[in-house]
């Protein structure tokens, strides 16, 4: 596999990695649930989303062993990060419907060109 689409692959695979975990957390009672974190810890311990995100970034973890092994890490995280920022924005307001201010879009946006430009001068 080219290592961009490898790089690609990272980004999504951390991406519905946290949107499994968003789910779960959400199906066990989110923050409300946190304040008994006994009775959570086995809630997670039962849950199918849980364990599908674990799963789920579990092998983002071998893709992401494959990755530093290609390039440099700080080109690596760069690149991962660039195309996770704005994929999880996106993410994030399609599936849960939250919102974003324009600042906090520019801001993105500008965290995305800083990891791009990191990425540029890779040897």
């Amino acid at each position: 596999m080219p290592t961009k689409l490898l790089i690609l692959a990272v980004s999504i695979n951390a991406v519905l990695g946290q949107l499994l975990l968003k789910r779960g957390v959400a199906a066990l009672g989110g923050s409300t649930a946190m304040k008994n974190l006994g009775q959570f810890v086995i809630g997670a311990a039962q849950s199918p989303w849980i364990y599908a995100a674990v799963a789920v970034q579990g092998f983002g973890y071998l893709l992401w062993m494959m990755v530093v092994s290609r390039v440099k890490m700080g080109v690596a995280t760069a690149s991962a990060g660039a195309g996770f920022y704005i994929l999880m924005a996106l993410s994030a307001w399609f599936f849960f419907d939250e919102p974003l201010a324009p600042l906090q879009w520019v801001g993105i946006l500008l965290i995305t060109a800083g990891v791009i430009f990191v990425s540029l001068n890779a040897t």
